[in-house]
This record gives structure tokens, sequence and C-alpha cells, in this order.
């Protein structure tokens, strides 16, 4: 037990205290009157049972040679990965995804293990000698070793467990990748939601416009004008093609339910019985919650089971009826303390590969913590991430509690 007190204090404290809310949230939001809070046949009492495994299996953890652990990181990359294509054959279909082994009672999500292996992975290859993200070779490399989970992922179908490998872009960028293939996506995404929006050909020249004008203010600003024409006329008509195909990716890639979720979002479509149904009751449970809540196991919107996934995804909407504004706000600021933390331990290490694991897992949670939020708000579609420590989920718990524990054994 002596090595969990040469651990950073302030990581282990937020850690219990999320671990801790999650417990209370998930036993308030399945309680009934015959609830036995260390039953394994209650959710809260399985939450209690991963929590305790969790915390042997990082024990044990701290007597690792992390040398050689992260030596034969490629290894425990390829594991995942042929856990990832075993899912098809030997998985479990939940809620129209095959994402999951179940063993016995209890089920395992391999794209959770793989968040891990890949941020073991891509930080030894950043943080070796030879490690260059400025040539063609490095990029292929360190982006074929994201894509390939995130194919796989998307196949069973998980898009929302693969929405969270490009959190990895966060360490590239650090490791000194261009901020254009940061920019490229979140400007092809932005074009994607206005061509939803807008109509076509005003968008293209509206958009042409912009890029015309940004193409002018960097060539008249950078000394280097080399191809500075050419990549206006890639831009102009990449942009073009993204408009211009939108509506046939829209009608003809999306599921229907994607379709639904996003013509919510953006406000073409209101269903508040259908397919709105999920997000009008999150915000109307956070909404009743107030500035001080209802009480602890008092939320009527919970309760009466009005809330989806109210134990999973929508979490959140528990913590904010029944501890309003000001537990959903300490549960913000506990995450924020933490992903700023890990950066800021990160940055001070000498060692490359635990800068670039520290930003990989500081990266992973703002994307997870960010997204699920904005989920229970309304603000993103709905697509089934949990909130890390809090959300219940075995595999979640155990995956993160050794991802951040991994992260605190290296930099002791």
């Amino acid at each position: 037990m002596n090595k969990f007190y040469k651990l950073d204090s302030l990581i282990l404290i937020i850690y219990f205290l999320l671990v801790c809310i999650g417990f209370i949230a998930i036993y308030s939001s399945s309680y009934n009157n015959s609830s036995t809070i260390f039953s394994l046949n209650s959710l809260a009492g399985k939450q209690l049972f991963f929590f305790i495994i969790s915390l042997i299996i990082c024990f044990i953890l701290s007597y690792f040679n992390f040398k050689e652990f992260i030596k034969h990181s490629n290894l425990y990359y390829i594991t995942s990965i042929f856990l990832l294509i075993g899912v098809f054959i030997f998985g479990t279909t939940i809620s129209g995804s095959t994402s999951w082994y179940k063993i016995g009672g209890f089920s395992f999500q391999p794209a959770e293990f793989a968040k891990v292996t890949t941020a073991l992975y891509i930080s030894k290859i950043l943080s070796g000698y030879n490690a260059n993200l400025n040539n063609l070779k490095g990029q292929v490399t360190i982006f074929s070793i994201i894509i390939i989970p995130v194919i796989l992922i998307i196949l069973q179908p998980d898009p929302g467990s693969a929405i969270i490998f490009f959190a990895f872009l966060l360490p590239l960028l650090r490791a000194g990748l261009s901020y254009v293939y940061f920019i490229i996506p979140i400007g092809l995404i932005t074009i994607f939601i206005l061509s939803l929006l807008l109509p076509m050909y005003n968008l293209m020249l509206g958009a042409s416009i912009f890029l015309f004008i940004v193409y002018l203010f960097f060539f008249f600003t950078n000394k280097k004008r080399k191809y500075f024409f050419l990549k206006l006329i890639i831009g102009i008509v990449s942009t073009c093609a993204v408009v211009y195909s939108t509506n046939y990716i829209f009608n003809n890639v999306f599921e229907q339910r994607h379709r639904d979720r996003f013509n919510i979002i953006l406000g073409k479509q209101y269903d508040v019985r259908g397919i709105g149904y999920n997000i009008n009751q999150s915000k109307i449970a956070i909404g009743s919650g107030g500035i001080e809540g209802k009480g602890y196991l008092q939320g009527t919107q919970n309760k009466g089971n009005f809330v989806p996934e109210q134990s999973t995804d929508y979490i959140f909407t528990n913590i904010s009826e029944e501890w309003g504004f000001f537990g959903s706000i300490l549960v913000i600021i506990l995450f924020s303390i933490l992903i700023a933390r890990i950066v800021l331990l990160a940055e001070k290490q000498k060692d490359k590969h635990n800068l670039f694991f520290g930003y990989s897992l500081a990266a992973i949670l703002f994307f997870h913590f960010t997204i699920n939020i904005g989920m229970t708000l309304g603000l993103l579609p709905t697509v089934g991430i949990p909130l890390p420590f809090i959300s219940y989920g075995g595999s979640n718990l155990l995956i993160f509690s050794i991802f951040i524990f991994t992260f605190l054994y290296k930099i002791r």
C-alpha cells in the first residue's frame, strides 16, 4: 500500500470522488424498495464489485516493470485488434451493436481496452528517436494505428466509441503534427453540418469566397508561398465536393435513427414522443433540478423512468435533478481539474512516453466528458458515450482505472 502514497494525491482524490459520485448516482437511478446496495443483482452492487476488482488490478500494476511494459506495447495493441475482430464471431449484440463479450453475468467491451493499448503504442512511437510527423511515412504509420480500430468499431456498429479515437489528435499535435490536420476535419464537419441547413449553391459560393479571403491573408503574411494557389484550388474543390455529397451521404449512408437525431439537434425536426424523446426528457430532468436539486432519491423524472439509460449514458441527468446546479457544477469542476492536472504533470515529464501517454489520457477523458454532457443537454446527438468513473459499466470503470493508474505509476 505504500506505493499508493507516492502517487499524485490530487488525482487520487478526484478519482475516488468521481467513483463515489457515480456509485451514489447509480444506486439512486436504479433504486426501488427491494434494492440491496451490496447485491450483485443490483447495478450499484455490480459497480462496487468492479470498483474493487479495478483497485486490485491497479495495485498489481504497481509491481510491473513499465519499461518492459512499454517495450511490448505493440503486442498489446495487436491483441486489442484481434479482440475487436473476434467480437464479430463470439460477441453479443446489445442495443443493435455487436460490441461486447459476455462472460457469465458480466460484459466486456474490447473497444475500451483498445483505447489504452492504442495510447501506449502511439506514445511509444512518438517518443522514439526516429519519430517524425513531418514526413509522409511517419504520418501514414501513426494514422494507420488509430484508423484500424476506428474502422473495426464502426463496423460493429458503434460510432460513438469510434469518435473517441479522434482524441489522439491532441498528443499528435503536441508531438509536432501540423495544425492543418486538426483544422481540416473541424472545417469539413462544419461544412457538412452547414450543408444540412443552407442551400447548396449558396454555401458553395460563400465557402469559396471565405477560402479566397483566407488565402489572400496567408499569401501576403507568409514568406513561403510555394503551392499556395494549388492549395487554394484543392481547398475550394474539396469543400464543394463535401457540400455536393452531403445530401447523398446523409440520406443513403446514415441510418434513419442517425438522420432523426441530427434533424432534432439542428432544429429541423421536433419530436418529443419519438426519436426526440430521450433528449427532451433529459433536458426536463436537468431543468427540474433547479439550483439545489430535489434531494437524494427524490428525482421524479428518474424515479418515474422517464429518462432513458439513466444509469449509463444519461447518468448526468440524475445528478442534475437530485443535486441541482451545484451538483452538476461540482462534477464539471472535478473533471476540469483532473484533466488540467494530468496535462500539467505530463508537461513536467522528461520521459517523452509519459508526456504523450498523459496527453492521450487527458484527451480521451475530455472527449468522453464533453460528448456525454453535450448529449444530456441536447447539444450533441446521442451516440452512447458514458461519463468516465460515473456511468454504470464494469469494463468502462476498469479500463479508465487502469488508464489513470498506469499514468500515475509511470510518473511517480
